[in-house]
C-alpha cells in the first residue's frame, strides 16, 4: 500500500485532455457543494494567513469543509515523492529527498496553531530508509503530544514492508488509531498496489491489533472487484480483529492512472455497510465520497 490515500488523488473532472479524450462523467452523488461555514472559515485563514499545508487541500478532498468543521485535518510527513507506484495514487513517484528531522515539530506547530481537534497524519511510502521512516513518524506524534496535549490522532500508516520493529514504534507511541489501508480486494492488489501484498497488510493490521491498537483500514470501490470479493475482504478483515473500516468510490487522478471500471452506487455503498456491521466490523463509514479520514473523529473509542 503503502500511504494509501486514496483522499489524496484529486477528484475527476470532466475536463479536456490531449487527444480530446475525456473522463468519464460522473454520477450526480458524486457532486459536492463548495465548503461554508465559520468553523472553515476560521481554519482557511489560519492556513493561509501561516503558510500551512495540509493533504486536505492539496489533495483537493471533497469533504474538507465538513471535516475542518468538526476540527478534523490531515497532515503528510515524510516529503511527497513516494518510493512506490501504485496504479491509483497521484502522488509523484522517485527518490525522495532526505529526511527532514525538524518536520515533527513543524507537524506540532500546525495542528497547534489551527487548533485540531483531531489530526490524521500519512505519509508516503520510504522504502528508501533503513527505518522506512518510522523513526521520523514516531517523533511526529510524540511532537504533537507535547505542543498540542488535547489534540487525538489517528496515524495511517505505510505496510513498512511488515517489518514488525517498525511497526512497533507506531504501537509504543500509541495514537489512538492506528490505520493502514488494504485499498483493494485480494484479486486486485498486484495491479493496484504493484510493491505490496494483500496479506502483507492483513499481517500489519493483525500486529497492530495484538499490540493493542484500534485499527482501521480503507476500501477502494469501483475498480472492477465483485460483491463477493468485497465480502471476502471484509470477512479478512473481521478475521485480524479490524475495528474501523472506510469504502469509498475510486475516481481515476490522470489517464495514466488505472479507469473507473463502476461507479458504485450510494445504495450498494449502504448494503455493504449492513454486510460489515453483520460481520462484526464495530463501524463502517461507507458512501461514493468516503475516503479514509472521513469523519476520522468519530473512530475513537
Amino acid at each position: 500500500m503503502g500511504l494509501a490515500p486514496c483522499e489524496f488523488v484529486k477528484m475527476a473532472t470532466d475536463t479536456t485532455i490531449e487527444k480530446k479524450e475525456k473522463y468519464q462523467a460522473k454520477p450526480k452523488w458524486l457532486r459536492v457543494k463548495l465548503p461554508t461555514g465559520k468553523s472553515y472559515k476560521k481554519v482557511r485563514k489560519l492556513v493561509s494567513d501561516h503558510k500551512l499545508h495540509t493533504i486536505c487541500e492539496s489533495g483537493n478532498c471533497p469533504n474538507m469543509g465538513e471535516c475542518w468543521g468538526a476540527g478534523t485535518a490531515t497532515f503528510m510527513i515524510l516529503g511527497n515523492v513516494c518510493t512506490r507506484s501504485c496504479g491509483f495514487c497521484a502522488v509523484a513517484t522517485g527518490k525522495p529527498l532526505a529526511v527532514d528531522w525538524s518536520e515533527p515539530e513543524r507537524v506540532a506547530r500546525s495542528v497547534k496553531l489551527m487548533e485540531v481537534k483531531h489530526a490524521v497524519i500519512t505519509s508516503v511510502d520510504r522504502d528508501d530508509l533503513k527505518d522506512g521512516g518510522s523513526i521520523i513518524w514516531a517523533d511526529t506524534v510524540k511532537a504533537v503530544r507535547r505542543v498540542s496535549p488535547n489534540t487525538t490522532m489517528e496515524t495511517l500508516i505505510p505496510d513498512f514492508k511488515g517489518i514488525e520493529s517498525q511497526i512497533q514504534r507506531i504501537i509504543d507511541v500509541a495514537p489512538e488509531v492506528v490505520s493502514h489501508n488494504m485499498e483493494t480486494v485480494k484479486r486486485l492488489t498486484r495491479s493496484v498496489r504493484i510493491q505490496a501484498r494483500y496479506e502483507r497488510s492483513l499481517d500489519v493490521l493483525k500486529y497492530l491489533k495484538q499490540g493493542g491498537m484500534r485499527t482501521k483500514t480503507g476500501i477502494m470501490l469501483g475498480l472492477g472487484e465483485t460483491e463477493d470479493e468485497v465480502i471476502e475482504a471484509m470477512r479478512d478483515l473481521v478475521a485480524v480483529g479490524l475495528d474501523v473500516l472506510t469504502l469509498g468510490q475510486y475516481l481515476q487522478p490522470t489517464p495514466k492512472h488505472l479507469p473507473v471500471k463502476e461507479f458504485v452506487s450510494p445504495e450498494q455503498f449502504e448494503k455493504y455497510k449492513e454486510i460489515g456491521l453483520e460481520l462484526g466490523i464495530q463501524y463502517v463509514e461507507s458512501g461514493p465520497l468516503v475516503r479514509s479520514s472521513y469523519k476520522a473523529e468519530k473512530h475513537l473509542k
